[in-house]
């Protein structure tokens, strides 16, 4: 039997889709980047006062933790899940005609974090009038940071999993490109690793009317470029995918003069440390060795990015379980292949067994598979589909700690 009822559930999740809408709309209009997040953090304390939840900030960086005991839990032995949602935006124009449209020059929820926060906190909400049903521990965790900045990896170092101790971690993200309303996730490695790649190929400058004088890296660098295209597909197992992408290259000043040195920025994605480690070698092998082919050098760094986001399967299988009974099958579904998007709930993964789930929010009207997808300046989502997203939290919390506490009466009748 689940540990809820789903109809019942749902309806509590509706009841608090207006002041979910309301808050990631406040949040959207105000967006903040990096670490520290002072209005955000705000406005998530002000959203929680009043449920008689352990709220603490961080002393490093603009975080949120928030614990809801059961009523009857005493002590540190009981049952403890997380609860993700990350605060931060991208560092971007907003090119929407939404009526809540971002206020600050350069900068957008453009990847959702807005709904993350209005989605677990209407769950918050839930999961506080249902205090008395709970055998455990529920952790709150508003994490800043997560657009490149390892915010995770701050409140670990924080103490994060600790006081009680956390033994399962959960997390939602919002997917444009998927029905709304819906939940897809999967076992294993789900979303990529993510490295920052910064090549430099140094040639001989001179007169643009005289390339014979000088030794142009203009060419070599996008010989470079084509490589590791090559390099990528003919050394590296398709079976172990890994996607090497050049977004930015730099050089000269006017139309008349070659440039002595040419930069190049990009990223490596690998849903594996092995397919990683090949590519950072191939990557360094094929720069170094292109550029001596034309009598010049090229420099490789590959700057520590997020580890790949690995899903345990067994709560994999628990959280698409839990969403069945939840929202029914049609709106349930198995991801078949990992998403080459990185994601730094990946450290708390790695310390935890747990599960990133996507809960999708396709605008009405459009196909998923031609709306706006996360990181767009026209990212827009179905604010309804959040209903889902908040009953799901709710609904993942309340059976793993019954599921927990199920367990321990089990074991002590044996």
């Amino acid at each position: 039997m689940p540990a809820f009822a789903a109809d019942v559930l749902l309806a509590e999740a509706a009841g608090h889709l207006a002041d979910a809408v309301d808050l990631r709309r406040r949040i959207h209009r105000h967006p903040e980047l990096g670490l520290e997040l002072p209005r955000t953090q705000a406005a998530v304390v002000d959203e929680l006062d009043g449920l008689d939840l352990d709220v603490r900030t961080g002393s490093g960086v603009s975080s949120v933790i928030a614990d809801l005991r059961g009523s009857g839990v005493r002590g540190d032995d009981a049952p403890v899940i997380l609860l993700r949602a990350d605060m931060d935006a991208l560092p971007m124009p907003e090119d929407t005609d939404v009526e809540f449209k971002s206020d600050v020059d350069g900068a957008m929820h453009a990847c959702g974090h807005d709904a993350h926060v209005a989605m677990l906190v209407g769950a918050a909400r839930m999961l506080t009038a249902r205090r008395a049903e709970l055998p455990g521990t529920v952790r709150f965790m508003f994490q800043p940071g997560e657009e490149g900045f390892h915010g995770a990896r701050y409140m670990l170092d924080e103490g994060l999993l600790d006081g009680p101790n956390v033994d399962a971690a959960f997390a939602l993200h919002v997917s444009p490109n998927l029905p709304s309303g819906s939940i897809w996730t999967r076992g294993g490695a789900l979303m990529a690793s993510a490295n920052v790649v910064t090549i430099t190929v140094t040639g001989k400058g001179g007169h643009a009317s005289t390339p014979y004088l000088a030794n142009d890296p203009m060419p070599v660098a996008a010989e470079i470029v084509q490589a590791l295209q090559v390099m990528v597909t003919r050394r590296i197992s398709t079976f172990d995918p890994v996607v090497i992408t050049i977004t930015k290259i730099r050089a000269g000043t006017t139309s008349n003069v070659i440039p002595e040195t040419v930069n190049m920025l990009g990223t490596l994605r690998a849903v594996s440390e092995a397919g990683r480690s090949v590519a950072v070698e191939g990557i360094e092998r094929v720069a170094a060795n292109v550029a001596a082919a034309h009598e010049m050098t090229a420099t490789v760094q590959v700057e520590p990015g997020y580890p790949v986001t690995v899903n345990d399967d067994g709560f994999a299988d628990f959280t698409l379980d839990v969403a069945t009974d939840l929202l029914g099958r049609k709106r349930v579904g198995r991801m078949p292949t990992p998403v080459m998007g990185a994601e730094d709930f990946s450290y708390v993964l790695q310390q935890r067994p747990g599960a990133l789930a996507f809960v999708g929010v396709c605008p009405p009207g459009e196909q998923p598979a031609r709306a706006h997808a996360c990181h767009s300046n026209r990212m827009t989502i179905d604010e309804d589909g959040m209903q889902a997203g908040i009953a799901l939290h709710a609904a993942v919390a309340l059976s793993y700690l019954d599921l927990r506490a199920s367990e321990e009466v089990h074991s002590r009748s044996e």
